[in-house]
């Protein structure tokens, strides 16, 4: 019996292996990407393979050199081949952020590279470009049992998997001084202890967080039960949203931002540490938050609220990094991609990310491990995790009305006048989806400027092919802006004309005009103040 198992064994792997060769291209002697010149024959996957990678454009200096993902790519693909003898992989790895992969493949799925990192909120375009290989067979069963299920379900659409996880490390909670902050749980218990703190005129006294940021406003409805989930025409373009902020319960979220704005201990900057008791960030601001608190540093997930004698666990959004394995044409070159990213994503190969980055893992042994485990940030975000929502597909005008709804809490005075901003939200909705083809077109300049906050976009008008231009706008020195596509931010360009860049910063005091000059394609563009004075 025990030998016959043995022979359907061998049989079903030499089937298998027959099958995987005959469907790879013949060996003509060309140079199809897959040169066998070196070929180890006890290897159906042996080979030479010429691919082309995007990773994280993070790098630090070290010393007299410098560290980069790309190199610690690089390293982790020698490892590989030396684990895969036969299979020699040639990598050309450029740096591309992950915030900006998915819109560059989109736009030419055939020049993409063979494995390229993204931010999870951009699968569902990628998938409708066809432009992932879904990862099949005891691979997807690996990665389904081997990750975290936030990551999985970040990296899946309707059940169907199709990237591997990278990290699961992309979302918020508390840091907060434990000599000021008695008791972390309660959002109005800190509130109560941080207006102590400026009542005694503490250095550490302020609460700050970001309600002025639709990303972490929306923390507040999640927390009271509330859902925001957009949808997509196979082309690409939002054609619905399923959103409920406008409900009862929606009330009760805008009562609790009330409580925080309101309150003198407040301020909406979590982007800075100075005077904080307390502030909601991520574990981008790790080595921020330890230099700020230093011993008295407390690290948990978001406190609850109360409104009308019922509490609720403040939310909050999540997300991963994935990795993604471009359609090929040779299923022998399929298969040794999908492999490579399997590997790339690995317990081993997370670990080492994390050694070096601080990278939060996905894989489940990897988040069991004592060092992972013993670091409090990342800690702190599983612990929030089990509240978060895993950030979808959003439209870029769906930002300005979440923040609007953090902004007017604090400037309402009467349940009525909540309700109001609650209202607008919903109208601001409905303008997203019913926009015309010439308003998403349509460009302007958004910022600091003119007696605004990045609530109004002042329009520009095309003077010629590629080239828009404003009405004549007062700027001051240090006011900052950028422009945008659409009233939105699917499109915008920022500083030195890089799509999604830093805000521009006005240098001098005067009168101008913005001009942007862009071709329609590239993902850089020519912003220039002309003087009007």
């Amino acid at each position: 019996m025990k030998m016959s198992r043995i022979l359907a064994l061998v049989l079903v792997i030499v089937m298998a292996l027959t099958t995987l060769v005959a469907c790879g291209p013949k060996d003509d002697g060309k140079d199809q990407g897959n040169n066998n010149n070196n070929q180890n024959t006890e290897n159906p996957l042996a080979g030479t393979y010429d691919i082309t990678m995007w990773v994280s454009e993070k790098e630090e200096k070290d010393g007299d050199e410098v560290k980069s993902v790309a190199k610690q790519m690089e390293s982790q693909i020698k490892d590989f081949m030396a684990a895969n003898p036969g299979i020699i992989i040639n990598a050309k790895i450029s740096g591309v952020t992950e915030a900006d992969a998915a819109t560059q493949v989109v736009a030419d799925v055939a020049s993409a590279p063979d494995i390229f990192c993204f931010a999870q909120d951009q699968l569902a375009r990628l998938v409708q470009a066809a432009a992932l290989a879904a990862p099949g067979g005891s691979i997807a069963d690996e990665i389904r049992a081997n990750n975290d299920a936030g990551s999985i379900l970040a990296a899946s659409i309707a059940g169907q998997l199709y990237a591997y996880p990278m990290t699961s490390d992309n979302g918020y909670y508390l840091y907060y001084d434990k000599s000021i902050v008695t008791d972390p749980t309660s959002l109005e218990a800190i509130i109560a202890d941080c207006e102590a703190a400026v009542a005694a005129e503490k250095d550490h006294r302020l609460f700050r967080y970001a309600l002025g940021n639709g990303w972490y406003t929306a923390s507040f409805f999640f927390g009271a039960g509330c859902h925001s989930q957009w949808t997509m025409s196979t082309d690409g373009q939002f054609n619905g949203v399923d959103d409920d902020f406008n409900s009862a319960q929606g009330l009760v979220a805008m009562k609790a931002m009330q409580k925080l704005a309101k309150s003198p201990a407040y301020d909406g900057d979590a982007d800075k540490f100075a005077n904080a008791a307390a502030i909601v960030t991520g574990i981008w601001n790790a080595n921020a938050a330890e230099a700020h608190f230093g011993d008295n540093l407390g690290v948990t997930k978001l406190p609850s609220y109360t409104v009308d004698g019922k509490t609720y666990q403040l939310g909050s959004f999540s997300g991963n990094k994935l990795m993604g394995v471009k359609p090929q044409t040779d299923s022998k070159r399929s298969a040794v991609l999908q492999l490579l990213a399997h590997y790339l994503t690995s317990e081993k190969c997370q670990m080492e990310r994390y050694d070096m980055w601080q990278w939060g893992p996905s894989n489940l042994k990897a988040q069991s491990s004592e060092k992972v485990q013993s670091n409090v940030h990342l800690a702190a975000f599983a612990e929030q995790a089990a509240f978060g929502i895993p950030q979808g597909q959003i439209d870029g005008g769906w930002w300005d009305l979440a923040a609007a709804l953090g902004t007017g809490a604090g400037a309402a005075s009467t349940d009525e006048e909540l309700q109001g901003f609650l209202n607008d939200y919903s109208a601001g909705l409905n303008a997203i989806l019913n926009k015309t083809d010439e308003e998403k077109a349509a460009w302007g300049v958004i910022g600091t400027i003119c007696g605004t906050n990045w609530d109004t976009d002042f329009p520009m008008t095309q003077i010629s092919e590629g080239v828009w231009q404003s009405d004549i706008l007062d700027l001051n020195a240090d006011e900052q802006f950028k422009v945008r596509q659409g009233a939105s931010w699917n499109l915008d360009f920022g500083a030195d004309g890089v799509k999604g860049g830093a805000n521009i910063v006005v240098d001098a005091t005067g009168s101008y005009i913005v001009q942007l000059e862009w071709d329609g394609v590239s993902d850089s563009a020519k912003i220039t103040l002309l003087s009007a004075d």
